[in-house]
């Protein structure tokens, strides 16, 4: 699935999630390939962006997205978020809380893939 899967930037493995302007459809596509990604990977070792914005969701895909970031916390070594703006904000914000993960927001796609090809704990 071209939304949801693996790029490499900066030899660094990076499991990139395309929400931008996804259908609900797309959306639960992406987070179950995500599901499916991620979990199969070392504990502490996956580097993930989350590309948002003009998404279509409801409370039930709202759902969905924090049982993810908690559920995928345990192989996640950093995250990272683009286009978190307006009403995604909010929605950010309850993923963030709920799953008791720190995301870093960035404004470009490019800016946040460098910051996790950086990355080090």
């Amino acid at each position: 699935m071209d939304r949801a899967r693996f790029v490499t930037h900066k030899g660094k493995q990076i499991f990139t999630m395309d929400c931008k302007d996804a259908s609900l459809e797309e959306m639960n596509q992406v987070i179950e390939e995500c599901i499916r990604q991620v979990r199969n990977q070392p504990e502490k070792s996956v580097l993930t962006l989350t590309i948002a914005g003009g998404s279509s969701f409801g409370g039930e895909t709202i759902s969905k997205l924090k049982d993810l970031a908690r559920d995928n916390t345990p192989y996640v070594k950093a995250g990272a978020v683009v286009g978190v703006t307006g009403l995604y904000k909010v929605v950010f914000n309850a993923v963030s809380m709920f799953s008791k993960r720190r995301f870093h927001l960035y404004d470009t796609v490019e800016e946040a893939m460098d910051f996790l090809a950086d990355y080090s704990d």
